[in-house]
C-alpha cells in the first residue's frame, strides 16, 4: 500500500467514526431541529464515498503535468455546499442570501478543480475566480447572514452560528494554500504531503463542523428542558 492509499485509508476510517457519532447524536438534538440536523451527518456520509473511491485508486486523472483527485473535488462540490447551506438556515437567513451562499461556495469549488487541470498560467487566473467566489461567501456569512442570526436566534444559537461560521472560514482557509503550495500550484509540497494535509483538513472540517453543532444543540436542549421544568415547578 502506497502512502496515499494510507493517508486516504485513515480520512475513511475519520469519515466512517464521525459519520456514526453524527448518526446516534439525531437523537439527542431537539426534536424541532432534526430535520436541519441530517444535513450535518450527510456531510461526512458523502466523504465516505469519496475515500472509498480514493482508497480504491478511482477517480485519479493526469492534467497538467501532475496527479487530479477528481472524486474529491466531487466531494467538496456536494458537502461544502450542505456546510453553507447549513448556516444559512441555522441564522434564518432570507432565501436569496441561501441560494448566494450555495451558488457561490459551489463555483468556489469548480474554479478550484478547473485551475487544477490546465496549465500555467491560466491556472492562476482560474485561482483567482475561486477566491473571489469564496470572498463572496465570507462577505455574506459576516454581513447579511451574521444579522438575520442576531434577529432571529437566541443568545445561545447566535453563539452556536458565529463558532461554526468562524470554524469552516478559518480551516477553508487553509485549503488554497495547500492549492497553491502543491502540485496545482508552484510545487512546493509533493503529492503526498499534500494529500495528508488535504485528509486531516477534510476529517476535521466535516466532522468537527457536525460535532461542534451537535454539542451545542444538546447543550440548547438541556438548558431548554431545564427552563420548562422550572416554569411548571413555579406555577
Amino acid at each position: 500500500m502506497d502512502t496515499i492509499t494510507i493517508w486516504f485509508t485513515l480520512g475513511l476510517l475519520g469519515e466512517l467514526l464521525g459519520t456514526a457519532v453524527l448518526a446516534y447524536g439525531y437523537t439527542l438534538v431537539p426534536e424541532a431541529t432534526r430535520k436541519r440536523y441530517l444535513l450535518l451527518v450527510a456531510i461526512p456520509g458523502v466523504a465516505i464515498v469519496a475515500y472509498v473511491l480514493l482508497t480504491l485508486g478511482v477517480g485519479r486523472i493526469q492534467a497538467a503535468g501532475h496527479t487530479v483527485y477528481v472524486v474529491r473535488y466531487a466531494d467538496w462540490l456536494v458537502t461544502t455546499p450542505i456546510n453553507v447551506l447549513y448556516l444559512g438556515l441555522l441564522a434564518q437567513a432570507a432565501r436569496d442570501d441561501i441560494a448566494k451562499l450555495v451558488g457561490l461556495q459551489a463555483l468556489t469549488i469548480v474554479f478550484g478543480f478547473a485551475g487544477t487541470v490546465v496549465p500555467d498560467p491560466l491556472n492562476y487566473g482560474l485561482f483567482a475566480l475561486g477566491a473571489a467566489c469564496f470572498a463572496g461567501v465570507v462577505y455574506l456569512l459576516y454581513g447579511s447572514v451574521a444579522s438575520a442570526a442576531v434577529a432571529a436566534l437566541s443568545d445561545l444559537e447566535v453563539s452556536l452560528y458565529r463558532t461554526l461560521r468562524n470554524f469552516v472560514v478559518v480551516l477553508w482557509m487553509v485549503y488554497p494554500v495547500v492549492w497553491l503550495l502543491g502540485p496545482s500550484g508552484i510545487g512546493l509540497l509533493d503529492i503526498e504531503t499534500a494529500s495528508l494535509v488535504i485528509v486531516y483538513l477534510d476529517v476535521v472540517t466535516k466532522v468537527g463542523f457536525g460535532v461542534i453543532a451537535l454539542q451545542a444543540w444538546t447543550t440548547i436542549r438541556e438548558v431548554t428542558v431545564g427552563d420548562s421544568v422550572v416554569t411548571v415547578t413555579a406555577d
